[in-house]
């Protein structure tokens, strides 16, 4: 029962606090991962990043899924997800209903305004702490030529051929995973 009731302690401030969405998920559950629950490591924290951008559904809420049921089984998975959506559904039920009075209100514009750069700041923290895990390891300590390459490769790509057509972000993992087994990645 001890680790239900810490699941959901962890994942309600998680859902609480990450404004923002799934990316600004990631320092709560980097947070997370260096305390003594063992029930993820910073490296399985990136694997999950990689599973949860790949899979259907909020990546947020991929990931709760992911620890609670590795913390406490399909009843864990359970709880975790919980415990990170109710938060959110309540905040946006009671914005609504406050904004649905004061939507002209230049306070309360400015208010949401004024969150953009501090959800920018969250999501480059998580980029920059994905970056430290993905690739600087004991066995790399640097980034690899290569790993700049591909990362670089589909960035440009990503960004030129955005000009002319949108392109699908399963197309990126395709080609990014094509690129990382034909250079040995």
């Amino acid at each position: 029962m001890t680790v239900y009731l810490l699941l959901i302690y962890e994942f309600l401030k998680i859902g609480i606090f990450s404004v923002g969405g799934g990316l600004a998920t990631l320092p709560f559950l980097y947070d997370l991962a260096s305390k003594d629950y063992g029930w993820f490591s910073a490296q399985s924290l990136a694997d999950m990043l990689a599973v949860s951008e790949s899979t259907p559904g909020p990546m947020g809420v991929n990931m709760a899924t992911y620890a609670g049921f590795h913390a406490g089984g399909i009843l864990g998975g359970i709880v975790a997800t919980l415990a990170l959506a109710v938060p959110g559904i309540v905040i946006i039920i009671i914005i609504y209903k406050f904004l649905e009075k004061f939507k002209d209100n230049k306070y309360v514009n400015g208010v949401f305004y004024a969150l953009h750069p501090a959800v920018g700041a969250l999501i480059t923290l998580a980029v920059l702490q994905v970056y430290q895990t993905s690739f600087l390891t004991e066995e790399t300590p640097y980034i690899l030529p290569l790993h700049f390459v591909v990362f670089a490769v589909l960035l440009v790509g990503k960004l030129l051929l955005n000009k002319k057509k949108k392109l699908h972000p399963v197309l990126i993992i395709v080609i990014g995973a094509v690129l990382g087994a034909a250079l040995g990645l």
